[in-house]
């Protein structure tokens, strides 16, 4: 498995933009598929977006459609979720995840089960 730590959560004002990173080590993510995951005190772990592992394919759930950008950059074996316009409602512990897709052909996952190598989660605040 693929280890990851996410990075760049903090306190923002309700509009404003926050960009994580999720830093993979231990094997190269040119493979797998990445995700980001959000979970808000009371609330179930709800998915966020994906991406196929040469970034060719994205999705992204409703609730963050045009408002967060999902990238990768294989090379520095990182991924990213650009947040923009944040919202009280964004306010969450946000975890990336990564499993390696299929038997070579490209696609993505959307459901938690799917994901094998999670980070620890990083906290975004955001204040009205």
């Amino acid at each position: 498995q693929v280890r990851l730590a996410e990075s760049g959560g903090g306190l923002v004002q309700a509009g404003g933009s926050l960009r994580l990173s999720c830093a993979a080590s231990g094997r190269s993510i040119g493979r797998y598929v990445m995700g980001w995951f959000r979970q808000a005190p009371g609330k179930e772990r709800e998915f966020v977006a994906t991406i196929s592992w040469s970034g060719a394919m994205i999705y992204y759930a409703e609730s963050v459609k045009g408002r967060f950008t999902i990238s990768r950059d294989n090379a520095k074996n990182t991924g990213y979720l650009q947040m923009t316009s944040l919202k009280a409602e964004d306010a969450a512990i946000y975890y990336c995840a990564a499993e390696i897709y299929g038997s070579g052909a490209e696609g993505f996952y959307i459901h938690s089960s799917d994901f094998g190598s999670w980070g620890q989660g990083t906290q975004v605040t955001v204040s009205s």
